[in-house]
């Protein structure tokens, strides 16, 4: 099949995030001049796909044949996304300009060990590109880290296209398995770096005690008493406290660090542990607001955490000062915004332009992001 015309503004940003509960597919048109969604389409992973890709954020044996076998998995689930994109909106592959597939961050250690350090997601475009006969951009991490940056945030550009203002700061929280902030100036100064955990010690805790993958509206969490030392201690991380830029994921706040911290509370409730957790993400993510955005206005929250109504409301409690409120109340619905960020990127690749912000990553310039695989 031929490539699509080089006219189609029709993108396909494709997001799985570290929160590992599924792909969010998202068919952008660019056309105009905001990104229009057209449609939104949410695949679940299978137990199986989401316990291995788990399983692949730590050393274990046979990584390498484990990793490209969930790679493979990944791409199908991506590629049934692309799909149903296309069915629900009668739309056909070759109008289709790309394919923007983050795949699934396993590790993220920009600048450790060698100066350089790496970040991995694992992904098969090649695989997707065939399957969907559209062109993919994936890798876009790689070449920021690269260019001695973070390689993440790469989506703070994009929410000031779409969130910024021009009369007052706004903060844009995505919280996904892991934080992140973006900070839109009205001067059009652009900040954003990772706060700490989002969902991931949450969903965590709630697989672990109540069998259920997350605290549907932060209910069980609402139940319990916040458990002051550990939140201190919780609160003492030094990653929360360098300064930007930087960023993290599983690779730090995973189920060891969390033992970790519990080891002097071991006979601390089950209920007020994710009380406390949920205190500890809000406050994590409060601080960087209060520490870099003092005058912010409002606070635009976007990924899974955005529908964790407590979580929400602690983090209104903790920024009496700033509107709190969803990001569907600025015309993009929480889980589309990662998804069309990353179609985004796609265009920026195909149309030979930077996708990073390197005031926001720590690269030496702005660098054209991605490979791009063939149809």
């Amino acid at each position: 099949m031929t490539a699509s015309a080089p006219e189609s503004e029709l993108y396909v940003g494709l997001m799985s995030g570290t929160s590992l509960d599924g792909v969010d597919g998202v068919l952008v048109d660019f056309r105009g001049a905001q990104p229009r969604v057209l449609a939104h389409r949410a695949m679940p992973f299978s137990p199986e796909l989401k316990q291995e890709l788990l399983a692949l954020n730590t050393p274990g044996d046979n990584e390498l044949h484990r990793a490209a076998l969930a790679a493979n998995g990944l791409v199908r689930v991506y590629a049934q996304t692309v799909q149903a994109l296309l069915t629900q909106t009668h739309t056909q592959a070759r109008q289709v300009r790309a394919i923007g597939a983050h795949g699934q961050t396993v590790r993220h250690r920009p600048g450790a060990f060698d100066g350089t350090g790496y970040t991995l997601q694992l992904n098969n475009p090649a695989l997707l590109a065939e399957l969907t006969q559209i062109d993919v951009v994936a890798d876009f991490r790689s070449r920021d880290v690269a260019a001695s940056g973070q390689g993440a945030p790469l989506v703070p550009v994009f929410h000031q296209g779409i969130f910024g203002q021009t009369d007052h700061t706004v903060g844009v929280l995505n919280l996904g398995g892991i934080a992140n902030l973006s900070v839109l100036h009205a001067s059009g100064d652009v900040q954003g770096f990772d706060c700490g955990p989002g969902n991931a010690l949450l969903d965590h805790w709630c697989q672990q005690h109540t069998g259920q993958a997350f605290d549907d509206n932060g209910a069980w969490g609402a139940s319990g008493q916040v458990i002051a030392p550990l939140l201190q201690a919780l609160l003492a991380e030094p990653f929360l406290h360098q300064a930007p830029p930087k960023s993290t994921g599983r690779d730090l706040f995973h189920p060891t660090w969390l033992a970790h911290q519990l080891r002097a509370f071991a006979n601390a409730n089950a209920t007020d542990v994710q009380t406390t957790l949920t205190e500890f993400t809000a406050l994590a993510c409060a601080n960087d607001v209060r520490r870099h955005a003092p005058e912010a206005q409002e606070l635009l929250v976007c990924g899974g955490g955005a529908l964790n109504g407590f979580l929400m409301a602690r983090l209104q409690v903790t920024l009496p000062q700033v509107r709190v409120r969803s990001s569907t109340e600025r015309g993009m619905p929480p889980l589309q915004v990662e998804a069309a960020a990353f179609a985004w990127l796609a265009r920026q690749t195909v149309l030979g332009l930077p996708g990073n912000h390197p005031k926001v990553t720590g690269a030496q310039g702005a660098r054209i992001l991605g490979g791009i695989f063939k149809a």
